[in-house]
């Protein structure tokens, strides 16, 4: 084989590999997000789903019911008491219903905090839905300050019909609350 040719090999394997290493920067990159969606979408790893009022006002309820429970928890950096207004809820399959945590923020200081959420038994989490929850925005309590936060969510009814989630008698919605630096507008 020429020196030519030798050179102009090499040059194609290193261009391939830069090529691929770039390919791989930037599925890293991209990665949190479309990990995000697939979460979303298919309710891997315990997450809800977020449904419309339009949607929700579509779903029949049934005459069967559901436990829920409610858990709150806050990162070590956030000096708020945080809490389920009630721990256990019994709910109609099918049928909205709401529910309200409770936080405070126990600093001298105004406190930014998001709340991140996850279901249990993770099976359960396709057809956990939430149409309006205190956990999409930002929450901004000020030194002393107590909240209300609701979250409005219902069981979708196809839970019923789904081998994996037969004999589940309780879900359990859990929230922790992670302080945030600099609020985003």
């Amino acid at each position: 084989m020429s020196v030519v040719a030798l050179e102009n090999k090499n040059l194609r394997t290193a261009a391939l590999a830069f090529i691929v290493a770039c390919g791989m920067l930037a599925l890293g990159f991209a990665s949190v997000p479309l990990y995000r969606i697939f979460c979303q979408v298919t309710g891997f790893a315990g997450t809800t789903q977020r449904a419309t009022a339009e949607e929700a006002a579509g779903v029949k309820a049934t005459a069967m019911q559901m436990s829920v429970r409610f858990d709150a928890n806050t990162a070590p950096d956030v000096p708020w008491t945080f809490k389920p207004e009630q721990v256990t809820e019994t709910v109609q399959i099918g049928e909205r219903a709401i529910a309200f945590f409770i936080a405070k923020n126990n600093s001298d200081q105004p406190v930014t905090g998001q709340a991140s959420y996850n279901v249990e038994p993770e099976q359960t989490a396709p057809f956990f839905n939430k149409v309006q929850c205190f956990c999409f925005t930002q929450q901004i309590l000020q030194p002393g300050q107590e909240v209300r936060m609701p979250v409005i969510y219902y069981v979708d009814p196809a839970i019923l019909e789904d081998e994996n989630s037969k004999g589940v008698e309780q879900i359990t919605l859990s929230y922790t609350f992670h302080k945030l630096e600099e609020p985003s507008s």
